[in-house]
């Protein structure tokens, strides 16, 4: 059982299921910085693999103080990783699609 950093990526995750959409669970960590001597100092790991869709996603919801941050390594995973794909779902996004959806996201988002 994949155990989630929160309910939110439970939630996302289900209705995943739902579909019948594969997914795996922070399965890799993109390095996006060095050492000058070549040890990875920091890094970026997206919440979701969907390989049916060759697409990570990222969920931002509970600490919008954090989300620039975000933004800043998926930018500089862009230009160190061009042919990786990433979609960041901000916390309106994932509103409007348990909103959608309310059978997934029992709860309201916390934050």
């Amino acid at each position: 059982m994949t155990r989630f950093a929160h309910d939110t990526e439970r939630f996302f995750a289900e209705l995943l299921d739902y579909y019948g959409i594969a997914w795996e669970y922070e399965p890799v960590e993109f390095v996006l910085s060095w050492s000058p001597d070549g040890l990875p100092t920091g890094g970026f790991r997206p919440d979701f693999y969907l390989p049916g869709h060759d697409l990570f996603v990222e969920l931002t919801t509970l600490r919008q103080d954090l989300v620039t941050e975000k933004n800043r390594k998926v930018r500089q995973l862009a230009r160190l990783y061009p042919r990786v794909r990433v979609k960041v779902l901000y916390r309106r996004d994932v509103e409007e699609l348990f909103a959608k959806y309310p059978w997934c996201c029992p709860i309201r988002l916390a934050g």
